[in-house]
């Protein structure tokens, strides 16, 4: 892979693309579904697809492990999906609902909710638990990744 172009799973149907770094922020579309590669909110991911989706790429990729009866999590919701706009197309977000996928909640040891993982190059490189605002998400998730 060259340095002027990162590999990215499609959000949608999994399948890898190559896309110049200059044109990240152009709109790119799968080459295989033709969805488009950033959709200016989080995915939602499962038990099913999380490992094809959410730990292949170069792009970092910050997870929101929730569940729909916790409250911090549900006022979060709306901040988190503000912060899918700012920080894409660096980074990709995505939600997991912990109480539909218990074994990823296990899997990452997912203890109370919020909380937020981020993952780059397939491992996990930080994590943050508890409710926190839109700007807060973006100041997080920009300080724990590494400088280019």
């Amino acid at each position: 892979m060259d340095s002027q172009s990162t590999l990215m799973p499609c959000l949608d149907c999994a399948a890898m693309n190559r896309v110049p770094r200059d044109r990240l922020g152009l709109g790119p579309v799968c080459g295989r579904c033709r969805t488009p590669l950033y959709s200016g909110k989080p995915a939602t991911l499962t038990s099913s697809d999380f490992d094809s989706k959410a730990m292949r790429g170069e792009l970092p990729m910050l997870v929101d492990f929730w569940a729909p009866w916790c409250g911090p999590c549900l006022a979060m919701a709306q901040p988190f999906a503000e912060a899918a706009a700012q920080l894409e197309p660096s980074v990709r977000l995505a939600k997991v609902d912990t109480e539909a996928e218990q074994a990823l909640a296990a899997r990452y040891a997912i203890r109370s909710i919020p909380t937020l993982i981020l993952f780059a190059q397939g491992r996990e490189i930080a994590r943050q638990s508890g409710g926190m605002g839109s700007r807060q998400i973006v100041q997080w998730t920009r300080s724990q990744l590494p400088s280019s």
